[in-house]
């Protein structure tokens, strides 16, 4: 029985210091497991509880390491932030990452959400869905159609030319990373995919189908033909030893249900997401470890089964 949707896991970001080595044996191990994409949260920096300030690896530096080192799941940022890069430049990025990874980059693109990393670095946080919405022309157009002139409001670009161009004809697929009504009216013209984060639907299948209903209305008045765009979804899972989440998830988040983390209920679940239309979902495990990825394993066993 072929599989009724796609599976990804996220890699750890700050629920706990992860070096590379480590980093990248979970990557292999989802790729063995047989998961079919991994994701990397684009973010800089987290204030947590305790007074502990913690960040990841940069994004792109890190996805053009685990494209190196698998052959064969797709991977992409979870998502990039239009707001942390010049666009044409971010283009260039992910064209980087679809070549080194011989086309399997999924190119998810936000407006971000967490002020604190933005003054951090130094990035603006005003205006960001305005801002977003004149990236995403510069970096959708350069991706698929490798050049761009354009004058706006935030972005000046004289004949840019994006080459090397990616790996596939029309660059990766684009997905965007929020369900806001102005993100939707910019973006579901253009993307291949949507996707939401866990605690933004409930984390269950009737929440999520209740939201890809309204996603789909969005999209037939933008001129799309039903499930033309695919949906995704984040799910959050918690195993043995997880002691919940606390990277900036709303006071609702805690009281959302996580997915039990034993194989046959988080197969159960998948099972249930497919039923709601989900063509995608993205396991945000807790914890994050070698040994729950392979728990996934035994979940995408009984799936396919």
């Amino acid at each position: 029985m072929s599989r009724p949707l796609r599976v990804g896991v996220q890699l750890p970001e700050v629920e706990r210091r992860v070096e590379w080595p480590e980093l990248l044996t979970m990557a292999r191990t989802a790729e063995d497991v047989g998961l079919d994409s991994l994701w990397l949260g684009d973010h800089l920096l987290y204030d947590l509880p305790g007074g502990v300030t913690r960040g990841p690896w940069e994004v792109w530096t890190s996805l053009a390491a685990v494209a190196a080192v698998t052959s064969r799941v797709e991977l992409g940022p979870f998502v990039a932030s239009t707001a942390f890069h010049a666009p044409a430049m971010l283009a260039k990025m992910a064209a980087t990452v679809d070549g080194i990874s011989g086309g399997r980059l999924l190119l998810g693109l936000g407006a971000g959400w967490n002020e604190r990393e933005y003054s951090a670095f130094g990035f603006p946080f005003d205006q960001r869905i305005s801002r977003f919405e004149e990236a995403f022309t510069v970096i959708r157009t350069l991706l698929r159609e490798g050049r761009i002139d354009h004058h706006g409001r935030f972005h000046d670009l004289t004949d840019c030319v994006l080459d090397p161009s990616p790996t596939r004809p029309g660059g990766p697929p684009l997905m965007l990373g929020s369900t806001g009504p102005r993100m939707l009216r910019i973006a579901l013209p253009h993307v291949d995919l949507w996707n939401t984060w866990w605690s933004d639907y409930g984390n269950s299948p009737a929440g999520f189908a209740g939201l890809r209903e309204r996603v789909e209305d969005a999209a037939a008045e933008a001129g799309r033909a039903p499930g033309e765009v695919g949906a995704t979804a984040a799910v959050y899972v918690q195993l043995e030893g997880g002691a919940g989440r606390v990277m900036g998830e709303s006071a609702y988040a805690a009281s959302v249900t996580p997915v039990p983390g034993d194989a046959a209920a988080v197969a159960e679940h998948l099972h249930a997401m497919a039923g709601a239309g989900a063509v995608h979902v993205q396991l945000v495990l807790d914890p994050i470890t070698t040994d729950t990825i392979k728990t996934v394993g035994q979940a995408l066993a009984r799936l396919d089964a």
